[in-house]
């Protein structure tokens, strides 16, 4: 058992998220809604969804067993699995415990963790059960597992453009290339009716948006507080956004991380004036006297605060905005898909960094925390990740689907949803090799899935089923 780890953090990181999307211009054509509503309102470019092939055990499926692959890791290795999800299969059984079959065929059942969820917020959870067990007493020295995932599906009308689907997962262990400086941790919980899903029947949630937003802010701005309240004590001095190198937000929709980041910088403000530089401080001084409440409402603040931090926005927020625009609200997934894109597009200058990640999940659950970026070994470095996450070759071979077609998806999804004994019926060939998908749910509600393996002829598609099976598939 190996004791004292350092370091402890994310060792190595995969993504995955559905190859079928639709464009949000031709979306507000297709809608009738002014032009840029979605794309400038919300800031959103593009939105991947599931068929009736893919859900999130699926995605899952693909993810754990792409990173395992790619990575190099033997199964036998993992000692803790945590999913965070708020997307509903079974009220019952866990999505790790689908899961366990990568592991079970390798002999390996003594996996601890199960799945976390509230909302977003979910995968942020199972991220610090993991990092957690790391560090404690209980670790027996093999590495941590993190999935999040999530199909973001809203009912027709104006939310249903904020939808997404996607899977993160990450390897957990010490040593690691991006560690969690654990002392500097921000949570913010509390009661509240902003976004919820009480109808068990209905994929769909409930939603207040004004209130959802105002929500967020506030977790937002109690997690920055304590969040600079705990460096400010393990450090000895004051913390400003001058210390982050990168800022990651939960993003539901672009527009709102715009806000967030936004608002941090007011945070500063208030408690530092002289940190946001004398411009900044000149343009909002007049808004020092509002309440928090009436600074929630208050859209000339907005609109004062969004343009002194843009010049901040493009250097420490920009670089985290690709996916999160490009496939759209990933719910658990989201927070973490943003730290992909980090890493995606800054890679190479990355070592010594700080990112601050804020993580957001109604009803409602909020943290602030930060990554310290360091030199790792092969296989866990930052170039290897961004290797292995591949994500322009992932956003270039997505089929983008019409208006049309994404709608008659989404009314086909609506009848499946706790259905039972049914076949998939979606086209195959939309899906990329290495993708495991569901092929049935029978008349107990069982579900199965396959991997969609390609030929070494590449003439036909071979399967490879959960068990292992290998199938022709013409």
């Amino acid at each position: 058992m190996a004791s004292h780890p350092e370091n402890v953090g994310i060792l190595a990181m995969d993504i995955y998220f559905p190859s079928t999307c639709v464009q949000q211009d031709a979306l507000e054509t297709f809608d009738g809604v002014s032009k840029g509503k979605y794309t400038i309102g919300l800031g959103q470019d593009c939105m991947a969804f599931c068929m009736d092939l893919e859900d999130v055990i699926s995605m899952s499926l693909t993810v754990v067993s792409s990173l395992l692959d790619k990575y190099g890791i033997d199964p036998k290795r993992i000692g803790r699995l945590e999913v965070g999800s708020e997307t509903v299969i079974d009220k019952s059984k866990s999505i790790k415990t689908w899961l366990m079959q990568i592991f079970e065929e390798c002999g390996n059942s003594e996996i601890e963790g199960v799945d976390s969820t509230n909302a977003c917020y979910g995968g942020t959870a199972a991220l610090l059960n993991c990092v957690n067990w790391v560090e404690s007493r209980s670790w027996d020295g093999r590495y941590g597992l993190v999935v999040s995932t999530d199909s973001a599906v809203y009912a027709e009308g104006p939310a249903r453009p904020t939808g997404g689907a996607a899977a993160v997962a990450m390897l957990i262990g010490p040593n690691a290339p991006i560690v969690f400086e654990s002392k500097y941790r921000g949570t913010h919980m509390s009661h509240a009716y902003d976004f919820y899903k009480p109808n068990l029947a209905s994929e769909y949630p409930v939603v207040d948006g004004k209130l959802s937003q105002t929500c967020y802010l506030m977790g937002l701005d109690s997690c920055y507080k304590r969040f600079c309240n705990r460096f400010e004590e393990g450090e000895g001095r004051q913390f400003s956004l001058s210390d982050a190198d990168y800022v990651a937000f939960h993003s539901p929709y672009n527009k709102l991380v715009q806000k967030s980041f936004a608002r941090l910088l007011f945070n500063d403000f208030s408690r530092h004036a002289s940190s946001v530089g004398k411009d900044a401080q000149e343009k909002l001084e007049p808004y020092a006297g509002l309440s928090d409440e009436d600074s929630y409402s208050s859209r000339e603040l907005e609109k004062v605060s969004q343009q002194v931090a843009r010049p901040l926005y493009d250097v420490k927020v920009q670089p985290s905005t690709l996916l999160p625009k490009q496939v759209g609200n990933m719910y658990t997934a989201s927070l973490y898909a943003a730290f992909a894109s980090i890493i995606h597009n800054e890679h190479d200058t990355l070592e010594g960094q700080r990112v601050l990640m804020f993580s957001y999940g109604s009803g409602l659950a909020s943290t602030m925390f930060s990554l310290k970026i360091r030199e790792g070994q092969h296989p866990f470095t930052l170039t290897n990740i961004a290797d292995v996450m591949d994500v322009s070759s992932k956003l270039d071979s997505r089929h983008v689907l019409s208006p049309e077609d994404f709608m008659v998806n989404m009314k086909l999804m609506e009848t499946l949803y706790g259905a039972k004994d049914f076949i998939s019926c979606s086209d195959h060939n939309l899906l990329r090799s290495g993708t495991f998908y569901l092929t049935q749910v029978d008349s107990m509600y069982r579900r199965f899935y396959a991997q969609k393996v390609a030929s070494p002829d590449d003439t036909h598609e071979k399967v490879k089923l959960a068990n292992g099976i290998i199938h022709d598939q013409l």
